[in-house]
């Protein structure tokens, strides 16, 4: 994985960045990340110049390619699990994990609403990639403050646009 470019982004955001390619560089078998806003919005990912590539660019690479589909499909599995949890009324949801034949996904909640998604390969061992988000989650979630979320933001978004 290439390292995205953290020129000019505060250190809190470097910080975020560099958490996140820690993650994905030290956990055996994680194919993609993203940290997604409480509103569904993509704030960091951990390919963050192939947020725009075609569905077939890059096979076998996170949800179909795109760190955004990722950002997508964490954000409403998210909502649903928050909704399945008011129904039941067991508190709030604190992960989930979703099992594949060839994969598994999981979904963490960052302190601020955000969430933290992961896509794992058949063979990354799950304990390993939930110990890895919990603690991205406990030291990520206490900077993700309502500046540094529009931060992030504008820097994918300015990414995206400079393709």
């Amino acid at each position: 994985m290439t390292a995205p470019s953290t020129f000019g982004l505060s250190t809190e955001a470097r910080n975020l960045h560099w958490l996140l390619t820690n993650l994905v560089e030290e956990v055996p078998g994680i194919q993609s990340v993203a940290v997604v806003s409480s509103d569904g919005l993509l704030l960091l990912s951990s390919d963050p110049g192939h947020a725009q590539q075609s569905r077939q660019a890059r096979p076998g690479k996170g949800p179909r390619g795109s760190s955004a589909d990722l950002a997508t499909i964490v954000s409403g599995i998210g909502s649903l699990t928050v909704g399945a949890a008011k129904l039941m009324t067991f508190g709030g949801v604190k992960h989930t994990m979703v099992a594949m034949e060839e994969g598994s996904l999981f979904v963490m909640s960052i302190s601020d609403g955000s969430l933290l998604g992961v896509h794992g390969s058949a063979e990354c061992d799950m304990s390993v990639v939930a110990y890895h988000m919990a603690l991205f989650v406990g030291r990520a979630g206490h900077v993700l403050t309502p500046e540094l979320r529009s931060e992030l933001r504008k820097s994918l978004e300015s990414a995206g646009s400079a393709r």
